[in-house]
């Protein structure tokens, strides 16, 4: 089976594009043992925890990804460098353990995938 990395670029809660990321991300999972996560740009808002997105009537998801480490998806990457211009610290990403990794560093990791799924 090919192996997958799944991307997720956006902010949550601005659009469904996060939680059917997710979505996709879990039942790819109980197909496939390679599957690799990245968060890059707006993408790493995915895992801030303490979010209120009931406020703007969406549903909260983000405490979905803990979901990960029962389906034994470890390969979690977040871009160190999205992470500074955002002023996040990798102690805010409260959702699950992650990688943080330079641009670089997350380009080589991707180029071990065979396809990449955007979200």
């Amino acid at each position: 089976m090919n192996s997958i990395a799944f991307i997720f670029k956006t902010a949550p809660h601005g659009s469904s594009t996060g939680r059917e990321g997710l979505d996709a991300l879990l039942a790819t999972a109980a197909l496939s043992e390679e599957i690799g996560v990245f968060f890059i740009g707006d993408g790493i808002f995915q895992l801030i925890g303490g979010q209120q997105p009931n406020i703007i009537y969406q549903r909260d998801y983000i405490t979905t990804f803990k979901l990960l480490e029962l389906y034994d998806i470890e390969n979690v990457y977040v871009c160190q460098q999205s992470l500074r211009m955002r002023g996040i610290s990798e102690q805010d990403m409260g959702a699950i353990a992650v990688t943080s990794l330079s641009m670089g560093e997350l380009h080589q990791q991707l180029s071990h995938y065979d396809k990449t799924i955007n979200f």
